[in-house]
C-alpha cells in the first residue's frame, strides 16, 4: 500500500513538472526570438502579444554615445514586423534607460519603471560590451527579460512576475531568475 502511494505521488510530480515545461515551452515558441542584430545587449518581451523592445548599443561613428549608451526600440512581430521607436510616455515611465557613466567604457543604468534592478553595461577585455545584472545573486550577463502580465491598468499593470535569462560569464552557462516585484 505504501509503495503504491509514493508511485503515484512520483508520477503525479512528474506530471506537474512536465506540465510547467510545457507552459513554459509553448509560450517560448509563441514568442520569437530577435537575431542579426550585432549591437543588441538583451531584449524584453511581455504579455499580452510577440511585439518585442530591444537594447542595443548606441553608437555613433563606431563610438558609444556617452550620454545615452543604450538606444530602445520595438520590433513588433504582431504587425508587420516593422522597427518602431518607443513614444514618450514608454521611453519615460515603461521601458526607457537611465544610465550614469562610472567611468569610460561603464555605465550603472536601470529601468525608468524600476530603479530596484541595478544593471551595468561595460566593455569587456574582448572590447565587447555586454550588460551584466544579479541573477540567482551572481553576476550574468542579461540576455532577456520576460514580464508576465496578468490584468491592472495602462498606469498601473498587475506584473505576476518577471523571468530574467542570461549567461554566467565564468561557464558559460545559462541562468534563469523569476522574481516578484
Amino acid at each position: 500500500m505504501k509503495f503504491s502511494k509514493i508511485y503515484i505521488s512520483v508520477i503525479f510530480l512528474c506530471i506537474l513538472i512536465s506540465g510547467q515545461q510545457k507552459v513554459a515551452a509553448q509560450r517560448e515558441a509563441r514568442y520569437p526570438i530577435p537575431f542579426g542584430n550585432v549591437n543588441q545587449l538583451f531584449f524584453v518581451q511581455r504579455d499580452p502579444n510577440i511585439n518585442t523592445l530591444i537594447y542595443e548599443l548606441n553608437l555613433k561613428n563606431g563610438a558609444i554615445v556617452e550620454d545615452d549608451p543604450i538606444h530602445v526600440f520595438w520590433i513588433r512581430y504582431a504587425e508587420k514586423g516593422q522597427h518602431d521607436e518607443l513614444n514618450y510616455i514608454q521611453r519615460n515611465f515603461a521601458y526607457g534607460i537611465k544610465s550614469k557613466m562610472i567611468n569610460k567604457d561603464y555605465y550603472e543604468i536601470h529601468f525608468v519603471s524600476y530603479k530596484k534592478k541595478l544593471m551595468f553595461l561595460k566593455k569587456t577585455s574582448d572590447n565587447k560590451f555586454f550588460v551584466f545584472t544579479d541573477i540567482n545573486k551572481k553576476q550574468a550577463i542579461l540576455k532577456q527579460v520576460f514580464l508576465r502580465v496578468k490584468g491592472g491598468s495602462f498606469w498601473v499593470p498587475n506584473i505576476e512576475y518577471v523571468e530574467l535569462k542570461g549567461i554566467d560569464p565564468v561557464s558559460g552557462l545559462e541562468v534563469i531568475e523569476r522574481m516578484k516585484i
